[in-house]
C-alpha cells in the first residue's frame, strides 16, 4: 500500500505482507493464511462475542415485567432499560471507526467487554435502577464493538474467497441472541431472582474478553484520523440522537400528546442534529459526510433499511406481543422462539451459500415477499390462537430477517466505498441508526395504533352487548355463578359479573386490533415491495440509455442500440 504525502500519517511499521494479506482498509486486521484449527477457533470466537453483543439486552427485553416486579419499577422506567442500549449503541458507532483505524480492533474490544463485564457483576452488589441503566449503556457500547467484532473474526475463520459468507454469517450472529435468550430465560430464573440474569450477562462477557485476549486479530494498518473537531460533532450528534431514541421509547408510555417533556425533547434532537450537521458540512475532512448522505440513493438506501426494520416488527411486536397479551409467557412461548431460531439460522445458511452480486437483489426481494406473506398469515388470529399456531408464519419471517441483513448491509458499504473509504464512518452510523432507531420506531408506532384500534374494537363489540339478548344473558349467569361461592350479595355478584364480561370484550377487542396490525404490515410489505420494484426498472432504463449513448465498440454493438444522433436529445 502507497503511502502518499496527502495520506493519513501511518502509526506504525507495516509488515511485509503479501498482496493478498493487506488488509481491506485502514484498522482491519490482515488476511492471513490460517490453517484449520485456528480458523476453526475465530469462528468460535465470533459466535461468542456476536452472542455476547446482544444477549445482555435481549434477556431484559425478555424479562422486562418480571425486572419490572423485583425491581419496583413502573413501566415508564422499565422501558428506559432497552431505550439506554440504544441510545447508547447508535451513538457509540460515530468513533468506533476511526478509533479502532488510529489505536486498533484489538484495544477497543478488550476496553468495551472489559467495561462491560465489570458493571454487570458490580451489579450483583451494587443493586437499584442507576446501576441497572448503567449496565444497559454499557451493553449498548460493547454491542457497538461486538457486532463488527465478530465480522472480523468470521473473515479469519473463512477462506477470502468467501467474504461474502463470512460477512454474512458475522452479522447474523447477533441476531441470535433474542431467540436464545427467551429459550433460556426460564431455566436462568427458575434458578433465582433477577440477580441471575446479570451474573449471565457478566459470565458472557468475561468469556468473550477472555477469548479476544487469547486469540487475537492480525495486526492491521492504524492511522492517525481523530481530531478534535470529530468530539464536538459527536457532542452534538450524540444527545440528539439520543433524545430521538427517548422520545421513540417512551412516547407509547407517556402517550405522545399526553407528555410536555417529549416535544422538548424531540425539538432538541432536531437543533442538536442540525448543529452537527452544519459543523459537519463546512469541515474539510468531515467525520460524517452530508453531501452524501443527502443524496438520492443514500435516501433510498435510508428508506429501505428503515422500512425491513420496521415490517420485522411484526415478530418482536406483533405475534409475540399477542400472545403475550393471551397471557403467554416464557415457558409457553419457548418452542416458538425455537422455531424462531431455527429459521434464521436457514435464512443465514442460505445467505451464506447463495451470495454474490447477482443474489443480492433477488435476497432482498425474497425477504420482502416473505414478510408480506406472514402478515396475511397471521391476520386471522383469535383469543384461542396459541404458539403453535405461529410456528408457520414466524419461521418464515425469522428466515427473512436473517437472509435480508447481511446483503443489505453490504450493498450499502459497496455503495460507500465507491466514494472513498472517509465514507464508512457516515455509512456505519447510517446502518446502526436505521436499524436501532427502526427497531424503536416499530413498536412504538404499531403500540400506539393498537392502542387505538383496541379502544374503536372494544365500543364496537359493547354496543352489540345488549343485556336483553339470551346469549349475552347466559354469559352474564355463567360468569356470576363463578362468584357464587365468594360473594353472597347478588348485586356484587352482578357486578363482578360485568367486569368479567368487560375483560373479556377488551381481550377480543385487542385480539382484533393485533389483526388490524398484521393487516397493515402485509399491506405496507406489498407497497414496498412494488416501490424496490419499481426502483430496479427505473434503474435498469438508466443503465440501457446509458448504454445506448456511449459510442458503440464495435458493429454487433451498434447493431444493438439507437443511432448516435438520438444521444445529444
Amino acid at each position: 500500500m502507497s503511502i502518499t504525502a496527502a495520506s493519513p500519517r501511518v502509526l506504525a511499521p507495516l509488515p511485509d505482507w503479501e498482496p493478498h494479506e493487506k488488509p481491506f482498509l485502514p484498522g482491519s486486521p490482515a488476511a492471513l493464511s490460517h490453517a484449520w484449527p485456528v480458523r476453526i477457533a475465530y469462528a468460535l470466537v465470533a459466535i461468542l462475542v456476536g452472542l455476547t453483543g446482544g444477549l445482555g439486552s435481549s434477556l431484559i427485553t425478555a424479562n422486562l415485567p418480571v425486572i419490572q416486579g423485583q425491581l419496583g419499577l413502573t413501566p415508564a422506567e422499565g422501558a428506559w432499560l432497552p431505550a439506554a442500549y440504544v441510545m447508547v449503541n447508535v451513538t457509540a458507532n460515530l468513533l468506533v471507526f476511526k478509533f479502532r483505524q488510529q489505536f486498533g480492533m484489538r484495544l477497543f474490544a478488550e476496553l468495551a467487554l472489559g467495561l462491560y463485564a465489570a458493571l454487570a457483576l458490580l451489579h450483583l452488589v451494587v443493586d437499584g435502577y442507576a446501576m441497572a441503566i448503567a449496565v444497559r449503556a454499557a451493553s449498548g457500547f460493547v454491542g457497538a464493538a461486538a457486532s463488527t467484532l465478530a465480522v472480523l473474526y468470521m473473515l479469519q475463520a473463512l477462506p477470502r474467497v468467501r467474504v461474502g459468507s463470512a460477512f454474512v454469517i458475522g452479522m447474523g450472529l447477533t441476531q441470535l441472541a433474542t431467540p436464545l435468550a427467551w429459550m433460556i430465560s426460564p431455566a436462568l430464573l427458575d434458578q433465582a431472582d433477577w440477580r441471575v440474569l446479570y451474573a449471565f450477562e457478566g459470565g458472557m462477557a468475561l468469556c468473550a474478553f477472555a477469548a479476544v485476549v487469547s486469540l487475537k486479530l492480525p495486526v492491521g494498518i492504524r492511522i492517525h484520523v481523530l481530531e478534535k473537531a470529530d468530539f464536538l460533532t459527536f457532542a452534538l450528534v450524540a444527545p440528539g440522537v439520543a433524545l430521538l431514541g427517548a422520545v421513540l421509547a417512551q412516547g407509547l408510555n407517556g402517550w405522545w400528546t399526553d407528555t410536555p417533556w417529549l416535544a422538548w425533547a424531540l425539538v432538541g434532537a432536531i437543533v442538536l442534529l442540525a448543529l452537527g450537521a452544519m459543523h459537519e458540512y463546512r469541515r474539510e475532512r468531515p467525520l460524517l459526510q452530508i453531501r452524501w448522505l443527502l443524496n438520492g440513493s443514500t435516501l433510498a438506501f435510508v428508506f429501505g433499511a428503515l422500512m425491513m426494520r420496521f415490517l420485522l416488527a411484526e415478530q418482536s411486536y406483533g405475534a409475540v406481543g399477542l400472545l403475550r397479551t393471551l397471557g403467554m409467557g416464557p415457558d409457553q412461548l419457548q418452542p416458538l422462539f425455537g422455531v424462531m431460531l431455527l429459521g434464521m439460522l436457514c435464512g443465514m445458511a442460505v445467505s451464506a451459500f447463495t451470495f454474490g452480486p447477482k443474489a443480492v437483489p433477488l435476497q432482498l426481494l425474497a425477504s420482502v415477499v416473505l414478510i408480506a406473506i406472514v402478515g396475511f398469515m397471521d391476520h386471522h388470529s383469535t383469543s384461542l390462537s396459541r404458539p403453535h399456531d405461529f410456528y408457520a408464519s414466524q419461521f418464515l419471517l425469522s428466515f427473512a430477517a436473517a437472509m435480508f441483513l447481511g446483503p443489505l448491509m453490504l450493498s450499502g458499504v459497496m455503495q460507500a466505498l465507491q466514494h472513498g473509504a472517509d465514507h464508512m464512518v457516515s455509512f456505519i452510523v447510517l446502518f446502526s441508526v436505521t436499524q436501532a432507531l427502526g427497531g424503536l420506531a416499530g413498536p412504538s408506532v404499531l403500540g400506539t395504533l393498537q392502542a387505538q384500534r383496541t379502544t374503536v374494537h372494544a365500543q364496537a363489540i359493547a354496543a352489540h352487548l345488549d343485556p336483553t339478548d339470551a346469549a349475552v344473558a347466559q354469559r352474564l349467569a355463567l360468569q356470576q355463578r363463578v362468584y357464587g361461592a365468594q360473594l353472597a350479595d347478588p348485586v356484587q355478584r352482578a357486578a363482578q359479573g360485568q367486569a368479567q364480561l368487560g375483560q373479556v370484550v377488551r381481550r377480543e377487542a385487542a385480539v382484533r386490533a393485533f389483526n388490524d396490525v398484521f393487516t397493515l404490515l402485509g399491506g405496507l410489505a406489498i407497497a414496498y415491495l412494488a416501490w424496490m420494484l419499481w426502483r430496479a426498472a427505473r434503474m435498469r432504463r438508466a443503465a440501457r440509455r446509458q448504454a445506448a449513448a456511449a459510442p458503440p465498440s464495435s458493429s454487433s454493438s451498434s447493431a444493438a442500440v439507437p443511432p448516435p444522433a438520438r444521444a445529444g436529445t
